[in-house]
């Protein structure tokens, strides 16, 4: 039985493959954060008593700004995989911590790395690197592409991804890094732009709130579902040889049509009740990110099965569901009745 440790596990990403390693017969070892409130909810589907026979879902404290507990953890379980999803994974937020940021995502690889090197566990490391490294480099990005993060995130991915090339290079490990386009899902946090909108549909449908506040409409994104995109990690770490990836679905949209999707599911018109907020800008923007998945298509076989509109579907069916207690022909139903709050619309 081959044995996984999951960094960021209670996440999106991490859920998502701890779903899928299951799946595939492995014993899932994962790291959480000690909080006073459970923060499970995402895991609790597969989560499994250890009081039970023949559990396969372990659950460690652990945090990537403690080397010590991280050494502990792969010296203990010497996984055969270990995948570091855990992150200060948004961007705005970045800009506010930046300082955090960097020893979580950045330092926080290294702390694991050398965790793996002093150990000298015989494993295999995938670490969550992003598109948005690419920053303002022209579109379609592929592996060839120069970085130009426009971001404290960006900056803390960079160095982690290349701190990920110098360990595989220096000490021989099986290390690698997938650049990974947006990827989105029922299990996206609420205050990401594309669960933000759907999840505002629902709270409007509801009549709990009679507007959505967002930023940058005209940003442009390549957006895909997180389930196909854990699928190509697990691949990644099955590859004969270690390889750095991008992965993504090489089709765009800007936020304003994601807008647009998600509220004609309900039959609304999104200007009627979408407001541009300033406090949502960003001080440097990230306009326009394609991916070149060429390569991850020729060698791993990849290709997203989850296209961009099964997945808006998908998010505003669960949220409806989630926060208004409503099914799709229902919460049409209802929204024929609302009437759009007073501000005018925004400039299309």
């Amino acid at each position: 039985m081959p044995l996984a440790l999951v960094t960021g596990i209670t996440g999106q990403d991490g859920s998502y493959l701890a779903e899928l390693l299951l799946a595939k017969g492995y014993e899932v070892h994962g790291v959480i954060r000690r909080a006073s409130t459970f923060n499970t909810e995402r895991i609790d589907h597969v989560y499994q008593d250890p009081h039970e026979p023949d559990v396969r879902l372990h659950l460690h404290y652990g945090d990537l700004t403690d080397g010590s507990q991280l050494a502990r953890l792969v010296r203990t379980i010497e996984p055969d995989e270990i995948y570091n999803l855990a992150a200060q994974s948004h961007v705005g937020v970045s800009f506010q911590q930046p300082e955090y940021t960097g020893n979580v995502d950045a330092l926080g690889t290294i702390r694991l790395l050398e965790a793996i090197r002093e150990a000298g566990v015989d494993t295999r490391f995938y670490q969550a690197a992003t598109s948005e490294m690419f920053g303002d480099a022209p579109a379609p990005q592929s592996e060839d592409s120069p970085f130009r993060p426009r971001s404290p995130y960006a900056a803390a991915k960079l160095y982690a991804y290349w701190a990920t090339a110098n360990y595989r290079e220096a000490y021989d490990l099986f290390a690698v890094s997938g650049i990974l386009f947006n990827h989105e899902g029922e299990r996206r946090g609420k205050t990401f732009v594309t669960r933000k909108i759907t999840h505002g549909v629902a709270r409007i449908v509801a009549g709990l709130d009679d507007a959505l506040y967002l930023g940058n409409l005209d940003a442009v994104r390549d957006w895909g579902h997180a389930q196909d995109y854990v699928r190509a990690m697990w691949m990644m770490l099955q590859a004969d040889a270690p390889v750095d990836y991008v992965i993504g679905t090489g089709e765009t949209h800007t936020v304003r049509e994601f807008c647009d999707a998600a509220f004609s599911h309900v039959g609304l018109d999104w200007r009627d009740w979408v407001r541009i907020d300033p406090a949502y800008y960003r001080p440097t923007e990230v306009d326009f990110l394609q991916a070149d998945a060429t390569r991850a298509r020729r060698d791993l076989g990849w290709k997203p099965e989850i296209g961009f509109d099964e997945m808006v579907h998908r998010m505003v069916v669960h949220d409806l569901d989630a926060e208004a207690g409503l099914d799709l022909e229902r919460a049409r139903e209802q929204a024929t009745r609302l009437r759009p709050s007073a501000p005018p619309r925004p400039t299309p």
